[in-house]
């Protein structure tokens, strides 16, 4: 039996040449917002703790305000967290999704029927 099909919508947002805002830095940033870690929330999409550091300086660079925040370890311990900016852009890049989805719900049933069983 195959997989069931499945429609994925990728919006990237670009600035300049790089994508400021995308579906992974997207991942990245809820994972931040679960986990309170950039190197817990690399380990759990996969990936190196550097180029999860890299994608978040990526953001913070080309937003006009950063999305996460970082406290340095000592006494109380460090952490990182979304800034206000960041819970909103993670929101409204789901929003678009959803919009997309539900926009489109139509023609993508009709993609979807014209795959072999």
């Amino acid at each position: 039996m195959s997989a069931p099909s499945k429609a994925q919508f990728r919006l990237r947002i670009y600035r300049d040449a790089s994508i400021a805002i995308g579906p992974g830095k997207v991942d990245l940033l809820e994972a931040i917002a679960q986990t309170g870690s950039i190197s817990a929330a690399a380990r759990q999409l996969g990936m190196s703790y550097r180029r999860a550091w890299v994608l978040v300086d990526e953001m913070n660079r080309a937003l006009v305000a950063p999305a996460v925040t970082t406290a340095a370890g000592g006494a109380q311990g460090g952490g990182t967290a979304l800034s206000p900016l960041g819970e909103k852009l993670v929101r409204h890049y789901r929003a678009v999704e959803e919009a997309a989805r539900t926009a489109a719900a139509a023609d993508i049933a009709a993609l979807q029927a014209l795959l072999a069983p």
